[in-house]
């Protein structure tokens, strides 16, 4: 096997036991999730998990590196240098649309995320995911539309937990309400609060 194909074979693997953990441990927590349950879960043998990731910390260290990039780059995707105020609104829909994708990965960040071992992940978080929402707010400022007093760090992650958790609260109690719907109600929440 030529090394590129050996190569995408492990991405592949990769990606198999991060599918698999953030079901896990979604379901589980962190604590009661074990690499055998992991492994069961993505059809492979659990030497398979330690031959990739070393542990299961480090499988969860690399599953939330993993998962803050994709959440990232869909925020950023939907910031398309429209005006701030839109733009805040298209990065609200964005990120309502990656978790209702990507369910598991939002239960995990909210429960398993603010533990003390994973401060690094939650500094990437803040740097990278909460980065886009705080880099519209400036813009927002800048361009007059919201308050230049606004404490545009806090204000990120306040936007950033109120969708984490309307999305989570959705999907466990209401999964028949639209986006749209919750879209259009956070958004008139944030301009009433935000609007200069």
């Amino acid at each position: 096997m030529t090394t590129t194909k050996r190569e995408g074979r492990r991405a592949e693997t990769r990606l198999r036991l991060f599918a698999a953990a953030v079901e896990v441990i979604a379901e589980q927590g962190y604590t009661a999730a074990t690499v055998d349950a992991i492994a069961e879960r993505a059809g492979v043998a659990k030497g398979t998990v330690f031959y990739n990731f070393g542990s299961k910390e480090a499988l969860f260290t690399a599953l939330l590196e993993h998962g803050i990039q994709r959440l990232t780059g869909a925020l950023r995707e939907a910031d398309t240098g429209q005006a701030a105020l839109d733009a805040l609104d298209s990065v609200v829909l964005a990120q309502l649309r990656f978790f209702e994708t990507h369910d598991a990965f939002a239960r995990v960040l909210l429960a398993e995320m603010w533990r003390t071992a994973w401060q690094d992940a939650v500094a990437r978080l803040r740097e990278q995911a909460l980065g886009v929402y705080a880099d519209v707010l400036r813009r927002a400022v800048t361009e007059g539309a919201i308050q230049d007093d606004l404490d545009v760090e806090t204000a990120a992650t306040a936007v950033f937990g109120m969708v984490l958790t309307v999305s989570i609260e959705r999907r466990a109690l209401r999964p028949d309400r639209p986006i749209e719907q919750l879209h259009a109600t956070l958004v008139d929440l944030l301009h009433r609060r935000v609007s200069a």
